[in-house]
């Protein structure tokens, strides 16, 4: 038998060594050697193949408009969003879907194949959703892009956001959003939560809500979302993002809401990157860095994604469609330095972050999409350490980026011609 694609002698994340065939689209054998003809052979011998990486919370309105029409000056959530205020009225369809594929051109250069972005729709125009549903359609023989109706400037806080999240996901919208802790008040901020999970309840959809992204430890929409999913059956199918505030709770507090996330299959997507460098602008010393309770919730059972958040736009100066980057600076924020620990975040930013998204056809399994990514690493953990070079990446059955080894030339007397920072045994 002839496959179209064969990626040989390749180290899967479980430590097992295996060739894996591909055939149109789909992963058609995994086996330790594979001997038959194939259009074409990828090398991977010595080197990690795994599943794609996926973000699970993104904001590809804003990426790549770092700068327009200014800099956020004091680096401040806040002023954040004041900045994107201004900026929406510039905003056009061209530019919008100009900047998302740049930056999904981006993401399939880093293996990135599979993206939740939230998409603004307090802009009347629903100019972005419309943007982002053509690039969703455009981008979709190669990253799978999933989109969130996020009134980001509060479903009652704004007086058509409400109208707007109905029109946006009558449109083709994926997943209901929600921002509680920017509502006017408390009470507008627990109204909102049980609204928008009864749409979604209706709808037969998702739930990922912007939730206490705050320094406020008294800001704990955390916990109606929970009960809501409880209340409405929404079972694992809702989604807390960012839960910064969870970082200056009272621990006696946090010992009762973590069961009851547990309790009602509420997943969690921290953002490490976006989270230490928004939060505790208010502090002086000691400085609070803003990322919620990943270890607890990990102990807990609760899924745990992480995400990149922002990309060059008005709440982050950096960014490259790095979720390697975003691993290995949550692996730190969150003290995760055990074998174990360390694995984990490989797998928050691929299988567990997959899960959130419920992309059933993900994974280096049999009859699955024919999507992975050869990495310049012996293992998971090597890989966050490295933040390891892509040198193949196959999107469903194609080959669409490669790269040469990251291995440098040395020339010092009696040492080896080349290094590459791995550790070998």
């Amino acid at each position: 038998m002839a496959f179209d694609l064969i990626v040989k002698g390749g180290t899967l994340p479980d430590g097992a060594v295996a060739d894996i065939a591909i055939s149109g689209d789909r992963i058609a054998a995994i086996e330790p050697s594979i001997e038959a003809e194939a259009a074409r052979v990828v090398d991977a011998s010595g080197n990690l193949v795994s599943p794609p990486f996926v973000d699970p919370h993104f904001h590809m309105d804003a990426t790549l408009s770092y700068g327009i029409p200014r800099i956020n000056a004091s680096g401040t959530l806040l002023e954040g969003i004041s900045l994107w205020g201004e900026l929406k009225p510039l905003l056009t369809h061209e530019a919008v879907k100009e900047r998302a594929l740049a930056y999904c051109d981006w993401a399939v250069s880093m293996g990135l194949l599979a993206i939740r972005s939230h998409v603004d729709v307090c802009d009347d125009r629903l100019l972005a959703v419309e943007a982002l549903l053509a690039v969703k359609k455009e981008i979709e023989p190669y990253i799978d892009l999933q989109l969130v109706a996020f009134p980001q400037d509060g479903l009652y806080r704004s007086p058509t956001a409400r109208e707007n999240t109905i029109r946006a996901l009558d449109m083709g919208v994926d997943v209901v959003g929600g921002i509680p802790h920017f509502e006017r008040t408390m009470a507008d901020g627990t109204r909102s939560v049980t609204e928008l999970c009864e749409i979604a309840a209706e709808r037969g959809l998702m739930v990922d809500m912007h939730c206490d992204e705050t320094d406020d430890p008294m800001s704990r929409h955390i916990e109606q979302l929970a009960y809501e999913t409880q209340r409405l059956g929404l079972h694992g199918r809702v989604n807390g993002s960012h839960l910064t505030s969870m970082h200056s709770m009272d621990n006696y507090y946090v010992s009762k809401l973590l069961p009851l996330i547990a309790e009602a299959e509420v997943s969690a997507i921290p953002n490490p990157l976006i989270n230490i460098m928004l939060q505790g602008r208010h502090d002086t010393f000691p400085k609070r860095r803003g990322m919620t309770r990943v270890k607890e919730m990990l102990a807990m059972g609760i899924r745990v994604g992480f995400g990149q958040d922002c990309c060059l736009d008005p709440w982050y100066s950096l960014g490259a469609a790095d979720m390697l980057d975003v691993a290995h600076m949550g692996l730190h924020v969150a003290q995760m330095s055990s074998p174990a620990e360390m694995r984990k975040c490989f797998d928050m930013v691929t299988t567990e972050s997959a899960a959130i998204m419920g992309l059933e056809d993900y994974g280096l399994e049999l009859g699955k999409a024919a999507s992975l990514v050869v990495l310049e690493a012996g293992d998971p953990i090597e890989a966050v350490r490295l933040r390891a070079a892509r040198l193949a990446v196959v999107a469903k059955g194609k080959v669409v980026a490669e790269r040469p080894s990251s291995a440098a030339q040395l020339s010092l007397p009696g040492r080896p011609a080349s290094v590459d920072r791995r550790h070998r045994i």
